[in-house]
């Protein structure tokens, strides 16, 4: 009992550090979601205005001269938002291209609910991505108050809500309280915002029911050959390990323990000599044999479950690695394999060329998918198209169809960030 109580109370720190990290990470997150949708909405207000000076005029003919660049600018706009939406959740799937002229976009349905979209991101969209930029700004302006209302002229305002004056320690104490209340409104509040910011375009950018199902045909026809392609390359791996590795050993054990077998008559010493080195070929064999069972589908993903297997992939980095893992219910053996996969393969090439000093693995499963996030801060420039691990990754990915997002500005840090369905 008493070691019980001892365990637990080691782990409770460790359970409120997390918690706090996760916390923080997610109010980071959606500050900056918040923050990036703010661009798309500023241009939103102007398209906006745009449209209704081109209503207006309208009637005198100039607004009918102005509308297929309208219609171009708002069908561009969508395209932004929904390469940004993509970059920090789940892909959209884009209808097809809807009209440029003014007659056919006034029935188009894609038209429409692009329109309906820009209203609500010019407005509700706009304040959201508004907030996300001056809640931190406020929470820091007030939380540091006292550190400087000693040097502000007399009856200067104290809190950034434009109200109220500090005279006493007190009264500066009171508007650091303030600021703390801002800070836990960006944590209790922030993804929340965020997940309303994102709503719109998530629900009436993406393809509608009434969508030419031939874009998703070719897309999973691509899919699939990319699956194809994929199972086809681990085949060829398999095949080249076994045949360059475990056989060649095989034979040598074989040769070896024959040639021993007549030399045993007649010279003891040598023959087993050469039964030492058969065994040592046969160990060597075993365990190329091991590492190629291993490399089909890890035990550890069965024995230790995906997070597990993510903390011994980070223990055995070379570059110094944290695991965040919150996956509360076990996924598909494909996908955890995939997963386990991708992070092995981003691990190697973090430790191979990022120069990177440190590495961070975050694995997320809500609502039927797994959101992979591997990042390290390394010197960047990454290529998405370029190197084969990049592609091995992609192929694995597409088998699941899955999506990757992979970030890397010069300079870092690079971000590779994974979106499968877990598929149970």
């Amino acid at each position: 009992m008493a070691i019980q109580q001892d365990v637990a109370t080691v782990d409770r720190p460790e359970r409120f550090k997390d918690i706090a990290l996760r916390t923080l990470s997610a109010a980071g997150q959606a500050i900056a979601q918040l923050a990036s949708g703010l661009n798309t909405a500023v241009l939103a207000g102007l398209l906006l205005l745009w449209l209704a000076v081109t209503a207006v005029t309208s009637v005198v003919g100039v607004g009918l001269l102005m509308a297929p660049a309208l219609l171009r600018a708002l069908h561009a706009l969508a395209g932004r938002e929904r390469d940004r939406l993509a970059r920090r959740g789940p892909a959209i799937a884009a209808p097809e291209p809807p009209p440029t002229r003014l007659r056919p976009a006034l029935v188009d349905p894609t038209t429409r609910r692009e329109l309906r979209w820009l209203v609500r991101h010019a407005t509700l969209g706009l304040l959201l991505g508004l907030l996300g930029i001056l809640l931190p700004i406020t929470a820091v302006r007030d939380t540091a108050f006292p550190l400087y209302w000693t040097f502000m002229p007399a009856n200067t305002t104290a809190t950034s809500l434009g109200i109220g004056h500090a005279h006493t320690w007190p009264d500066a104490l009171a508007v650091a309280l303030l600021g703390v209340s801002w800070i836990a409104i960006i944590l209790g509040l922030g993804p929340g915002m965020a997940r309303l910011q994102a709503s719109p375009g998530r629900r009436l950018l993406s393809a509608g029911p009434d969508a030419d199902l031939s874009l998703r045909v070719a897309e999973l026809t691509a899919t699939r050959a990319a699956a194809l392609d994929a199972h086809a390359t681990e085949l060829r791996r398999i095949e080249r390990s076994l045949h360059d590795g475990a056989q060649n050993r095989l034979v040598s054990v074989a040769v070896l323990i024959g040639a021993s077998r007549r030399m045993v008559a007649r010279d003891p010493a040598g023959a087993d000599e050469l039964l030492e080195r058969a065994q040592s070929a046969a160990e060597q064999a075993l365990a190329e044999l091991r590492t190629v069972a291993r490399g089909i589908l890890p035990p550890v993903l069965a024995d230790r479950g995906l997070a597990g297997a993510l903390s011994g992939l980070a223990a055995d980095c070379a570059v110094p690695c944290r695991v965040d893992v919150d996956v509360p219910e076990r996924c598909a053996a494909s996908v955890e394999a995939t997963a386990y996969f991708v992070v092995a393969e981003a691990l190697t090439n973090i430790a191979k060329h990022s120069g990177a000093g440190h590495a961070t693995v975050t694995a997320r499963g809500s609502g039927g998918r797994l959101v992979l996030r591997v990042e390290d801060d390394g010197r960047g420039g990454a290529d998405a198209d370029g190197g084969s691990g990049l592609t091995g990754i992609r192929r694995r990915i597409a088998a699941h169809d899955g999506g990757l997002t992979l970030t890397s500005p010069p300079g870092g840090p690079t971000v590779l960030t994974v979106d499968l369905p877990c598929g149970r």
